[in-house]
């Protein structure tokens, strides 16, 4: 194998797909993706249930937790991120969701210019191949597919009259026109099957002349002179080796990984860096600072139904049964994303304010991010409720100067009284929801927060007792142009030539939805941004 590319790609998450696959569309230039975690082809990730197990399961997930949080009860929060090709794409909930037009506006208003909503509009069209919806908002033939679920659970149904009973209003498409409202979510599947960015963006192209795939090899530097970043050193089994960039590094790692990459590479707040005994190429205080995720709650209510997911006999029967039909048809309960039902809406109850809170319903009761077994014998629903745009910051420190180790993760949520304040009205709403007919039927009481939490001072201590994140960290490289900006408007980062950072960790401010499309459409337009500065450079 040859030691010098064009471009080498660290990271081979959602982001670092695409580019690998835009980088190398025209042959032009050599194009080398890194990825520390393996393929990913097998039958757990593939098979959409099979986010449960992906959940602990070190194989394919880095499972770090964070540092104690003292307003969380001195918890510490799971932090899962995927591993291997299609990062978190690969064991996430599969759910296509974009954010609003005020995420990215606001991002332009932040000085970032070409990042307004009708700016990326179009690199969410171009990657996304949409099986149902035809319209000026959607794609079909980008690559990404995008697909209603093949898993149709009746409390889904139950819970959007419900909502509709409420007062929300139906939507059938929350990346349209708006996003207010419930219905059903799409996912990112295909013939019942997860659609992870690997399968999308890599796994047509893998015959590229010019692309080269290095699976198992984990990037431990990257390698700057005066000032210029030149290539990479990882590590493949026992040995380091260089790689060498003829144009531009870039780092796709993610929110946790890329600002531990850079750091340890000397590119980050001189005293931490100095007390780590790393040499400090370039002094940029904003690395691993600006933490952001969405604080999460999860309502649990014991709930009638005979067909929910849990390990009561009649249940497990029936996912038997199951079985069955995905084995025949890829279709069912096998199909499932957890999550295929929710919603959208604004804290002060108008339908046509900007929404600030998200719903997601699970067909059964779930705590501790799944790692609660005890409660999978109970028989009951779940509904998560997340506050979209959180006040909060936390920050990301190196633990030493090993690539090995695991970053310190501090996700500080709940550190802001607005959030606590906006996320017991959040609570509240919620149960009214959920205790709205047809679901209020089949109710027996709750779980979580527990029918007698009801002052405002018992809600708080149910948030520190059982809040968490809901997997998207952002923020940590961010985009702009205030000392605490890591990368400018076209990711470049500050100070350094020849190095971009691409990824969940450049959003100044985090999107009001699920990541997982937006860190697709960054992917696709940082490759646009970076062709074209090449072309200009010429």
């Amino acid at each position: 194998m040859t030691d010098t590319f064009d471009y080498i790609i660290v990271g081979g998450g959602s982001s670092g797909c695409v580019l690998a696959n835009r980088l190398s569309e025209c042959g032009k230039y050599t194009v080398c993706l890194i990825e520390p975690g393996g393929k990913n082809d097998n039958f757990l990730v593939n098979t959409p249930i099979g986010t449960a197990a992906l959940m602990r399961l070190n194989k394919f997930n880095y499972c770090f937790e964070s540092t104690t949080q003292p307003q969380q009860n001195n918890r510490t929060i799971y932090n899962p991120r995927g591993k291997g090709l299609g990062g978190s794409s690969a064991i996430n909930a599969m759910l296509y969701t974009r954010g609003q037009r005020e995420d990215y506006d606001d991002w332009a208003n932040l000085g970032n210019d070409g990042w307004s909503y009708d700016d990326v509009l179009p690199f969410f069209i171009n990657t996304e191949s949409q099986e149902r919806i035809c319209d000026q908002y959607h794609g079909q033939s980008g690559g990404l597919n995008v697909a209603d679920s093949r898993s149709s659970h009746p409390i889904g149904a139950d819970f959007v009259q419900a909502g509709i009973n409420a007062g929300y209003s139906f939507n059938p498409d929350f990346n349209g026109a708006r996003q207010n409202g419930v219905g059903y979510y799409q996912v990112t599947q295909k013939d019942g099957l997860r659609f992870s960015a690997a399968k999308a963006f890599l796994t047509p192209i893998m015959t590229r002349t010019n692309l080269t795939v290095l699976t198992h090899s984990k990037v431990s530097k990257i390698l700057i002179k005066d000032k210029i970043a030149y290539g990479v050193q990882y590590q493949l089994q026992n040995s380091l080796l260089n790689l060498k960039a003829n144009k531009e590094v870039i780092i796709s790692a993610g929110a946790i990984h890329s600002p531990q990459l850079l750091m340890l590479s000397g590119i980050g707040t001189n005293d931490e860096l100095e007390q780590l005994n790393i040499k400090l190429e370039h002094e940029l205080k904003g690395v691993g600072k600006n933490l952001q995720d969405h604080v999460d709650a999860i309502i649990v209510n014991r709930h009638k139904r005979e067909n929910l997911i849990s390990l009561h006999p009649k249940p497990f029967i029936n996912l038997a049964k199951q079985s069955v039909r995905f084995f025949k048809h890829k279709t069912g309960t096998m199909t499932t994303s957890l999550v295929e039902s929710g919603g959208f809406t604004a804290l002060n109850g108008d339908s046509n304010a900007r929404p600030d809170i998200q719903w997601q319903l699970i067909a059964g009761a779930m705590d501790d991010h799944g790692r609660n077994l005890k409660l999978f014998f109970e028989q009951g629903l779940s509904m998560h409720v997340c506050l979209l745009r959180p006040k909060s910051r936390g920050s990301l420190r190196l633990k030493d100067n090993n690539i090995n180790s695991a970053p310190l993760i501090n996700g500080n949520l709940l550190s802001h009284d607005d959030d606590i304040k906006d996320m017991i009205k959040a609570v509240r709403m919620t149960r009214q929801l959920m205790s709205t007919q047809p679901l209020r039927k089949n109710n027996m009481g709750e779980i979580f927060p527990g029918d007698s939490i009801q002052s405002d001072e018992q809600i708080i201590e149910f948030l520190k007792e059982k809040s968490n994140n809901i997997y998207h960290p952002v923020g940590t490289c961010k985009m702009g142009n205030d000392e605490m900006a890591v990368v400018n408007e076209r990711l470049q980062v500050h100070g350094v030539a020849k190095l971009r950072v691409a990824d969940a960790s450049i959003m100044p401010t985090i999107v009001s939805a699920n990541t997982n499309a937006p860190c697709i459409m960054i992917g696709a337009k940082a490759a646009n941004m970076i062709l074209t500065d090449n072309q200009q450079n010429l």
